[in-house]
């Protein structure tokens, strides 16, 4: 009895005592039986070698010596402890603006035009006018210039009509300016016509890491010079690695190459500091010229090496430069639609063994295929109109005159069918035009204008027979003109100024504006001023000091200035009866900076750090402003009839749509405004009402030739409210805030539902 209760007793303890046991019979058989005195002569040099092996952990082969020791006998030890020395700090490393200035990656073709002064208003504005929107930088080099510099042209002037010394100078130039941006550099005269394309196509082909001297080449007249240089008249191609050859020799060849011609001149210092030779082909590519004659009219050459030429020289005047411009133009122009043409005929022939065969190659071959509405909101409307009469008006009405861009628009679509029409059937008949039956046309987003025209038509025969048909047509006029605008430099770093007008009816809903504003800025110290704008009438300017109706609001800023003590938020009282932006922004500019940039904010809007971004990239001074557009939720109880509405709205279709009738928010330099303001003046002075009748956008609309940028913005999202539209402002504002109000209610299929719904409880 007594056994079994001392067993049970053990039982639960029994696997720790054993664990225990284990445990040290393990550390006893771990541990080293050989002890060394304290005093080890060795242990300074210990210390040494621990030492390396702490600054360097890399592992030592079995066997290897340290210090005449065999690191298998080694034993750790540990360091004492040095405190780091302090280390200079590192430099600051400074990003480049652009990836491709970081990665190196610089752009394919440099164009010089080299004139002088008096053809500088004549030859060089005729090649400017051919050449400057095909090429990417284009630089024109003289000796000395006139006191007016044409308009559009970038002009380097080096103060002396000496031609080598000119030709010295614009290779110094460019080795100093453009040699690390430029990959092939291309010099041509003033009296050269110049096929800008096909240079382009040329050096696309080009290997970049060849010394290549491309032109026409030359002999040497006179002197012991071997070789050939390229002759200026046609132009020459210089590759980056030829050009970084001269560099260093550069002042050698002006000291050392005589020569009366500044194209020889360049020829010799290339042969003798580079070692290469004009040529005329590379890699399989011609360079093609031509020389034109005294009288020679380029409609009536039929020299091939003509129409294939890069460049035609000389050229005697600007009239002859543009009809050279000209002929050019339609001969790619033709071979253009030549390989239209070609590419159609290739997707027709595959498309027949695709899945779907022929049907899988929409009209026109080659266009984006028609959009496709997925509901019937989506449904794109056809215009009607006549040679005369449209029937869809601006202004509401059933019909209206044709006229204007409209009335050329219809009057350029019936010639282009007249003409395919009578190329589809030459010479078998001949069609003319009696008169436009029906006409439709509408706007595909995806592909452009479309038009059905219904044509009565008069047919002709070979033997002058003639009878009148009907003859439906569709065409399509293709968005393809594509202009990549130029846009100045722009940062981040730019200090916004929030302005914030509030009247009595904004009050309650400042500090949910001041609580989200407080988490995005405040907290996270963004580059943000906010400035409150009080507006009081004239009534409740005189109840200030009984009854601020802003006294709430003025406490909420100080308690928020207490709490994060390096915000100030300053704020300014304005009486006025009819609060316009235009009034409010007068007071606003006068406060601060030319180059301020404002971004007026609206009490509903929910400003974050991602718009502030946007607001200063879309933002240029003296060149751009900027609208944003809001996504404005629906009214809840119209959006969620009968439900909760979600805790947080996402930006979808049913719950809210980008309010394109308000205006409110805007982000534009100071300068801009004061610029426009003062184009203003005038209109004014003759009409005062015409400050409450316009506001910030329909100003800059008016008054300045800036670029309005207006564009949906995600990141501005505003709850539901309905707004109070004041009278005492424009008709026009007035229009578009009661318009706001009623499409904020809700979607069309969210009303028509609320409307079913009214009907089906009054039927009962």
């Amino acid at each position: 009895m007594r056994v079994s209760m001392l067993i049970s007793l053990i039982r639960p303890i029994g696997p720790v005592v054993i664990g225990i046991s284990l445990g040290f019979t393990l550390s006893l058989l771990s541990v080293t039986w050989v002890e060394e005195p304290c005093s080890n002569p060795d242990w300074n040099r210990r210390d040494e070698v621990a030492l390396e092996l702490d600054e360097k952990p890399y592992s030592l082969p079995a066997g290897s010596l340290q210090n005449g020791e065999n690191v298998e006998d080694f034993e750790p030890r540990i360091v004492p402890y040095k405190p780091v020395q302090q280390q200079t700090p590192p430099k600051k490393f400074y990003r480049a603006k652009y990836i491709s200035t970081e990665l190196g990656i610089r752009e394919r073709l440099f164009a010089g035009v080299l004139t002088s002064k008096n053809t500088m208003n004549t030859m060089a504005v005729a090649v400017n006018r051919t050449i400057r929107h095909h090429l990417d930088n284009v630089v024109y080099f003289t000796g000395m210039r006139n006191r007016k510099i044409p308009h559009g042209m970038f002009v380097v002037t080096h103060g002396d009509e000496r031609l080598i010394w000119n030709m010295f100078q614009t290779i110094r130039y460019v080795l100093e300016h453009y040699i690390n941006e430029y990959d092939w550099f291309y010099f041509v005269q003033d009296d050269t016509y110049i096929q800008a394309d096909r240079i382009k196509s040329l050096v696309g082909h080009l290997s970049i890491h060849t010394d290549l001297y491309m032109g026409s080449p030359e002999e040497f007249i006179g002197g012991e010079t071997e070789g050939r240089y390229c002759y200026g008249g046609f132009g020459y191609l210089l590759s980056r690695t030829l050009l970084l050859k001269l560099q260093p020799n550069l002042e050698s060849c002006r000291n050392d190459i005589l020569s009366s011609r500044p194209d020889e001149w360049l020829g010799r210092c290339i042969i003798d500091y580079g070692n290469v030779n004009c040529v005329n082909q590379q890699e399989g590519l011609h360079y093609q010229r031509f020389e034109m004659g005294k009288n020679s009219d380029p409609n009536k050459e039929e020299d091939i090496r003509f129409k294939n030429a890069f460049t035609v020289h000389p050229v005697l005047d600007p009239a002859q430069m543009y009809r050279l411009h000209k002929y050019f133009t339609e001969i790619e122009l033709q071979r253009t639609y030549e390989e239209i043409e070609k590419l159609q005929a290739e997707i027709q022939n595959t498309s027949e063994v695709a899945f779907d065969g022929n049907r899988s190659a929409h009209w026109p071959i080659g266009i984006n295929p028609p959009f496709e509405p997925k509901t019937r909101f989506e449904v794109l409307r056809w215009e009607y109109f006549t040679e005369d009469q449209v029937y869809t008006c601006k202004d509401g009405s059933p019909k209206c005159e044709l006229q204007g861009i409209d009335k050329a628009d219809v009057t350029n679509v019936i010639e282009i069918a007249m003409g395919e029409l009578n190329k589809k059937y030459k010479p078998v008949l001949h069609l003319k035009k009696q008169q436009l039956i029906n006409g439709y046309r509408r706007f595909d987003p995806t592909r452009g204008m479309e038009y059905t025209l219904d044509l009565q038509l008069e047919a002709v025969n070979q033997k002058g027979r003639s009878r009148s048909i009907t003859k439906r047509v569709h065409l399509v006029r293709p968005l393809s003109d594509i202009e990549i605008i130029p846009m100045p430099y722009v940062t981040e770093a730019t200090r916004v100024h929030i302005i914030l007008a509030v009247t009595v009816h904004d009050r309650d809903y400042v500090n949910q504006f001041l609580e989200v504003y407080a988490t995005n800025f405040f907290e996270m110290s963004e580059n943000a001023i906010l400035s409150f704008l009080f507006i009081y009438d004239p009534f409740q300017a005189q109840q200030v000091n009984q009854n601020d109706i802003f006294a709430n609001v003025k406490a909420k800023i100080t308690a928020y200035e207490r709490k994060y003590p390096v915000t100030k938020i300053p704020w300014i009282s304005v009486k006025t009866e009819a609060p316009s932006q235009i009034k409010i922004m007068d007071i606003i500019s006068k406060k601060h900076p030319v180059d301020t940039l404002f971004f007026v904010a609206s009490v509903n809007t929910n400003v974050n750090s991602e718009f502030l971004n946007r607001c200063r990239m879309n933002t240029i001074n003296n060149w751009q402003v900027f609208f944003p557009i809001h996504f404005q939720d629906y009214n809840p109880d119209i959006a969620y009839h009968n439900q909760q509405p979600p805790p947080t709205i996402d930006l979808i279709r049913d719950a809210g749509h980008f309010d394109r009738d308000v205006f409110d928010e805007a982000c534009f330099y100071n300068s801009d405004y004061m610029a426009a303001r003062t184009k203003m003046f005038t209109d004014v002075q003759e009409n005062e009402e015409i400050l409450e009748a316009l506001d910030v956008y329909d100003m800059f609309i008016k008054y300045s030739n800036l670029h309005v940028f207006r564009a949906i913005e995600p990141a501005l999202h505003q709850k539901y409210r309905h707004k109070v539209c004041n009278p005492r402002l424009g008709e026009e504002i007035y229009h578009r805030c009661v318009q706001s109000n009623l499409e904020g209610l809700g979607s069309r299929s969210q009303l028509a539902m609320l409307l079913f719904e009214q009907e089906q409880g009054n039927s009962t």
